[in-house]
């Protein structure tokens, strides 16, 4: 006799987009992001989206350079996601709330959960206005550059424990 297990029941996994703005020229972010980001996919679907810098942004104020980067943020993403912006002035988690919360949006059915990391004078008010929640992870402030891996290594921590293994250490 054979067993049919009825997969209607199963959650299609979460996609994670990882949006950032311009390239970094740091080699230790690249591989922090590289390191951490091969090993999220043991745990989930993860993309990441660069979006080109703005050319001749040195011609342009800090809001006209923030509105041009709004644009391109929104374009990146539909209606349906849950869009995080990492932001100084954010929400607060530690890693294991940071991890709870992840858990609660699988449970909750989310399909794309969204982080970016906007440019070096932060988001324009219409991808703020359009943001799900704004996360804050630190009350230091660090580079748009250095957050990128700071986030890849936070990210893969909520992972490991949402799934038990062995690298947080409470």
């Amino acid at each position: 006799m054979q067993l049919k297990v009825n997969t209607s029941n199963y959650l299609e996994p979460m996609k994670i987009s990882f949006i950032t703005i311009g390239k970094t020229s740091f080699d230790f972010v690249k591989d922090a992001c590289k390191l951490y980001f091969t090993r999220l996919k043991f745990y989930t679907k993860l993309e990441e989206l660069l979006i080109d810098d703005v050319k001749k942004a040195g011609n342009l104020s800090a809001q006209q350079l923030k509105t041009l980067e709004g644009k391109k943020i929104l374009a990146k993403i539909s209606r349906q996601d849950f869009l995080v912006l990492l932001d100084e002035k954010g929400k607060a988690f530690n890693s294991v709330e940071f991890a709870n919360w992840i858990e609660q949006k699988q449970v909750q059915g989310t399909s794309n959960l969204v982080f970016v990391v906007g440019g070096a004078f932060g988001f324009s008010d219409e991808v703020y206005q359009r943001a799900n929640l704004q996360l804050q992870l630190s009350k230091m402030t660090f580079s748009h550059q250095i957050i990128r891996a700071i986030f890849a290594e936070q990210l893969y921590r909520a992972f490991t424990i949402i799934k038990g293994d062995p690298y947080h250490n409470s």
